[in-house]
Order: C-alpha cells, then structure tokens, then sequence
C-alpha cells in the first residue's frame, strides 16, 4: 500500500508485520512475507517479455534509440495511486509501451514517441452472450487509433462472477486485440469468443487500453457487463 505521512519522511524495514519500503513513485508499506516465485502460464509469459525487452534495451537499440525513450520518459508523467505525477525512466517507458504489444504479438517499437502524452481514446463498452459464448466490444470508431495503421485497442477479460461483486482488480486473461487500419478501419462492434465459459446473469469484467503506432500506451480503463442469454 502506497502512503502519505506527514511524520514519518523515509522509511525502510520491517517492523512487525508490516514492511516499510520505497520506489520512484514514494513510499509504501505492505505485509512482511516471504517472497514466492509466480508460476502460472501468463505470469511466467509476462516475466519472459520483460527479460526479452530488457535484453532489447541493452544489447539491441541502439543510444539514440535509448535517448528518444529517455526524453519522452522525462516529459511524460505517470500517475500514481493519489493522481499524483511521478516520473519514471526511459527503460520503465519502453517497456511499459511495449510489453502489452508483445502480448498480443505486436511488434515493439524501437524509437521512443515524438509526441510527448499517453494518448486519449474513448471507453470502450462489453456485451456478452451466453448463446454464442461471444463478448462484444463497442468502440468510438472517431477515435485516431482506428485509422492508424500499427495501433491498436488491447482488451483483457476476467472470469465470469457474480453480479453482486463490485470491487475486482484482477487477474485479467489477455483476449483479443482490434487493430486500427488507415485502408479499412475495424468497425464497432467487434464480436469475439470469450476465453471463459459463462452463463446468463453472470457478470464479466473487461479492461482495455490502447497502443498507438509510435509507441505511446494509454491510461487503462475499465467496463463491465451482466451475461445475457
């Protein structure tokens, strides 16, 4: 859990139960625990990309490439837990960008963005259907990223649950990715099989964000539905 504290300026260890600790974006604290190594498939899918983009960094890019993510990094804040800015390193910035594209086999981008923001698109909507076991994505076919070749919309879906649940953070199973196209841009809705098996009432939990073809990854966002029949 990340804090404020009026008291207490830094604060590193243990006391008790709990950990004191740290990080570019201020301090935190957590539960002390003994540190486990994740093992599922998608954990250790995730763990491999970002080794592989850390190798790109170092042994790939070359210094100007490295630089242009520095730059962009040094006028592109990310916003913390209180919506606060905190400014992270050029490394954090390539990998951020880039690990969900590689997710949903993209291809990374080298060169960091020219444009110095995230990248605005509009919420996008879910519905599902428990006849056709289909999830359908509705999206703002005026945004840019629809007519831009090499971007695209990211969704993650959750496992179905009940519909009295409203507070979820995870886990979310990458899904489907809807690519944008200067040609013949995709049209909305985009129908598409869900990862889970699901019944009508159920509820599905989806989160998107959208990567732009010069690397500029958005803010995520969040949708829900209730399974019709």
């Amino acid at each position: 859990m990340k804090f404020k504290s009026a008291v207490i300026t830094q604060a590193s260890g243990s006391i008790g139960g709990t950990t004191y600790s740290h990080n570019a974006g201020g301090m935190y604290m957590r539960a002390r625990s003994i540190p486990t190594n994740p093992g599922t498939a998608a954990q250790s899918t995730v763990r491999a990309l970002m080794a592989q983009l850390v190798n790109i960094w170092s042994n790939v890019l070359v210094g100007s490439h490295r630089g242009s993510w520095d730059i962009y990094a040094a006028n592109v804040p990310l916003l913390d837990a209180f919506g606060d800015p905190r400014y992270v390193s050029g490394l954090n910035h390539f990998i951020r960008s880039n690990l969900p594209r590689m997710q949903f086999g993209l291809d990374y981008v080298s060169v960091g963005p020219g444009i110095f923001n995230l990248g605005d698109y509009t919420l996008p909507t879910v519905t599902a259907s428990e006849i056709t076991q289909a999830l359908s994505t509705g999206f703002n076919v005026s945004d840019d990223w629809v007519s831009e070749d090499g971007a695209a919309l990211l969704e993650w879906s959750s496992r179905p649950m009940a519909p009295t649940i409203n507070f979820f953070k995870g886990p979310y199973q990458a899904q489907n990715v809807i690519l944008g196209d200067s040609g013949a841009p995709p049209t909305s809705p985009d129908a598409h099989s869900s990862p889970f098996n699901f019944v009508e009432g159920q509820q599905i939990r989806t989160k998107y964000n959208v990567s732009r073809a010069d690397g500029r990854l958005g803010t995520v966002s969040r949708s829900f539905c209730i399974a019709a029949a």
